[in-house]
């Protein structure tokens, strides 16, 4: 029984029904923008060091093959935080492994601001990598609880623009402002706190389930329902990430090369390039049919990488950026394509883990064919010849993703999504956000 006075009761649940109001969480709608925004900030971090490596290489001396070891080890990092920490979003809820994943991010910003040497900048690729890992299975799940079609659009869409404005805002920092290896990390980490509190205002998207522990032990396992859509799209998602590890390692120094610059903006110009492009043909093709966009991703990555190719053997930058520009519509149409065939596959609770395993897929990708050419490089034919090397292997995987989704034929609709006139998934009404 209540025996406070009816102004004593007033006055003590007020600040408390303040405080609640203080809490509320931000409506779905910018929820939705906001772990989007942090898909781009996370991967223009990943993108930031690239026009630097040369500033680091003329620093400390070391050759291009500890170059593609810094870029790769980060592929490695994140391949290891998505085999096992990529479902832990389903047991314990997105907003604590978003927000542990952010205050990682912020933790690798110090470490690359504060770096001596290639030691450090190792490690902080490292915790760059782990943190990305977690980080982008929970954030991918939390847009398709939230709007599944308009989730499996900005799975696709987010992580271009990220890249490409890492790779170019660094780029003009190096070159314009003071303290070019601080001053990126140090507004990368402004970002990243102001994104940190704004996640503890999301609501929850998931019901908290046992398993946690359980679910960190990595595990390969496909559903039934998405192993043929996986292993048909598999080859071209390895082969355009493989094109974006590159660019991102040994694309500045080819750039400079052809151009004939030491301009840190020409050393993030390609990657951006690419990216930008393949971040618009999300938005470009996004009501096309599924299909259509990966045959349209193979077709423009084929000719995109023999016509940088073509560029590379004649001496052409201006070829090269428009080959480079053909690419990245490839990037992005194989790399969207390969979403919207698996994800409206899935079921809810399988989001997450599939996701991240298509992810494994691209930074593999990304990662392992770049430390290979960084070693061609050094003790093989050179730059040139290894480039030519690589884009000769990125067709290749093209031509034999096109020869696997000529054998799997049309897919069809998982249950409870609709193909909807374009070909595009979208789903008849927003999945029901799980009580907490």
């Amino acid at each position: 029984m209540n025996h406070l006075a009816p102004h004593e009761r007033t006055e003590r649940t007020e600040p408390a029904e303040r405080a609640q109001a203080a809490r509320k969480p931000i409506p779905p709608r910018a929820a939705f923008y906001l772990l989007a925004s942090v898909v781009v900030s996370f991967l223009a971090a990943s993108s930031a060091p690239t026009p630097l490596y040369a500033t680091y290489q003329a620093e400390w001396g070391f050759t291009p093959i500890t170059t593609t070891i810094v870029f790769g080890i980060y592929a490695i990092a994140v391949l290891s935080g998505l085999l096992v920490l990529g479902k832990l979003s389903d047991h314990v809820g997105r907003r604590p492994v978003l927000i542990a994943a952010i205050a990682a991010q912020a933790a690798a910003m110090l470490l690359f601001s504060t770096a001596a040497g290639v030691d450090e900048l190792l490690v902080g690729r490292v915790v760059q990598g782990l943190s990305t890992g977690a980080a982008l299975g929970a954030i991918g799940a939390g847009m398709m609880d939230i709007n599944r079609s308009r989730g499996t659009l900005a799975n696709a869409f987010a992580p271009g623009v990220g890249t490409a404005t890492g790779a170019l805002v660094s780029g003009f920092v190096v070159q314009y402002l003071p303290a070019p290896t601080h001053t990126i990390y140090l507004g990368l980490l402004v970002v990243f706190a102001a994104q940190a509190v704004a996640i503890t205002l999301i609501d929850e998207t998931v019901t908290r389930a046992p398993g946690a522990l359980a679910s960190l032990v990595p595990e390969i396992r496909l559903p039934r329902t998405v192993r043929g859509a996986v292993l048909a799209t598999a080859p071209v998602m390895f082969a355009v990430w493989a094109l974006a590890g590159f660019y991102g390692s040994l694309g500045p120094s080819l750039v400079r090369t052809l151009v004939g610059s030491t301009s840190a903006v020409y050393g993030g110009l390609g990657l951006f390039v690419l990216a930008i492009v393949a971040a618009g043909s999300v938005l470009a093709l996004r009501n096309a049919a599924a299909t259509t966009v990966m045959y349209t991703g193979i077709a423009a990555l084929v000719a995109g990488v023999t016509l940088t190719l073509v560029a590379v053997d004649q001496g052409l930058p201006a070829l090269f950026f428009a080959g480079t520009a053909v690419a990245g519509l490839g990037f992005g149409s194989g790399f969207q394509g390969g979403i919207r065939t698996v994800m409206p596959l899935t079921r809810p609770h399988e989001s997450s883990g599939v996701l991240s395993l298509l992810f494994v897929v691209s930074y593999l990708g990304m990662g392992a064919p770049s430390v290979l050419a960084g070693v061609l490089v050094v003790h093989g034919g050179g730059l040139v010849p290894t480039s030519e090397e690589y884009g000769a292997v990125v067709i290749a995987l093209a031509v034999l993703a096109l020869g696997a989704l000529l054998l799997r034929g049309k897919p069809s609709s998982a249950p409870g999504v609709l193909v909807a006139s374009g070909g595009a998934p979208a789903v008849e009404a927003e999945p029901a956000r799980a009580s907490r």
